[in-house]
């Protein structure tokens, strides 16, 4: 679930793995999130449940129940069809309102979502607010100052991630897979 953090959830009945070993399985869900399948990116928003398992008297460990449960969530990762997420931002944008349609054009070119748009009280400026993926906002502000003649003005605050597009996604992994190799 996006935004969440990872979550380990013991059902375990029995004594099929053994209790002193239950920690050694959320150390290995812990290892499995710190690089995902697609990027090497930090994994979010899994819930890992442990219901059973097996026990052998010569070669159980607490790391060999660690690297297990690596592998495993690692596996079923790769067959859950994940997506890479990237942080979006609200951007509040001021500008006098006879550049509102180039900007909103600006805004529409960075992918941006428009949420809403406020006039002031003389009709002479005007506020819009949207959201706006982080990597498409670098030299907006260039761009801004270049559309108002140096009249408008930006904040952005980090409000979510979100999976990004599926050609993005391919790109970033074909990317990702040639430094690996």
């Amino acid at each position: 679930e996006l935004g969440k953090d990872n979550e380990f959830s013991n059902q375990c009945t029995g004594t099929n793995i053994p209790p002193e070993y239950y920690t050694s399985c959320e150390k290995g869900m812990n290892d499995a999130m710190l690089e995902g399948s697609l990027v090497g990116s930090e994994v979010e928003g899994v819930r890992v449940v442990l219901e059973d398992g097996a026990n052998h008297a010569v070669d159980s460990s607490d790391m060999a129940f660690r690297i297990c449960m690596a592998n495993a969530i690692r596996d079923t990762m790769k067959k859950a069809r994940p997506s890479i997420l990237e942080p979006v931002m609200t951007v509040e944008v001021e500008i006098p309102t006879e550049f509102q349609g180039s900007v909103v054009a600006g805004l529409n070119r960075r992918m941006g979502l428009i949420q809403s748009s406020d006039m002031n009280e003389d009709g002479s400026g005007l506020k819009i607010f949207a959201e706006v993926p982080l990597a498409n906002m670098f030299g907006y502000s260039t761009e801004l100052r270049s559309m108002t003649q140096g009249k408008g003005e930006f904040s952005m605050e980090y409000q979510k991630h979100s999976p990004v597009q599926r050609d993005a996604q391919e790109e970033l992994m074909k990317k990702y897979r040639e430094e690996v190799e």
